[in-house]
């Protein structure tokens, strides 16, 4: 693994936020002048090839680049807002019910966030 590779790869483990890979290129500045937005991306992609990070994709919004902890995600229809949420493992009930092996899944749940809820409820 490449330096800047473990360097991304420490700042998606320790964010608290889904990161793009323009966010993420600008936290790796803070700390390192080298390195470009081409690197991150490249990087970012290797990682989530290897299956060192989750990559989340949302239409009408840029990739999100995650840990890879367990977990599954709200998102917000209007705004785009991405928020971890902790449910029970579904990989065995859904193993059953598609009759295959599973490696992984990616349960994303759509919702309106508290501050798109009371713009909607303000109108």
């Amino acid at each position: 693994m490449t330096k800047y590779a473990e360097l991304i790869l420490d700042i998606v483990n320790n964010s608290k936020e889904h990161l793009s890979a323009e966010q993420i290129f600008l936290r790796l500045k803070e700390t390192n002048r080298g390195g470009s937005l081409a690197t991150v991306y490249n990087n970012l992609s290797f990682l989530y090839k290897e299956g060192f990070i989750r990559k989340i994709s949302v239409e009408g919004y840029p990739d999100r680049y995650d840990n890879i902890r367990r977990h599954d995600h709200l998102v917000c229809r209007r705004c785009g807002k991405l928020s971890d949420v902790l449910l029970d493992d579904l990989t065995e009930t859904l193993q059953k019910q598609i009759g295959v092996p599973l490696l992984s899944y990616d349960l994303k749940m759509s919702y309106l966030c508290e501050e798109c809820l009371k713009k909607e409820n303000s109108k």
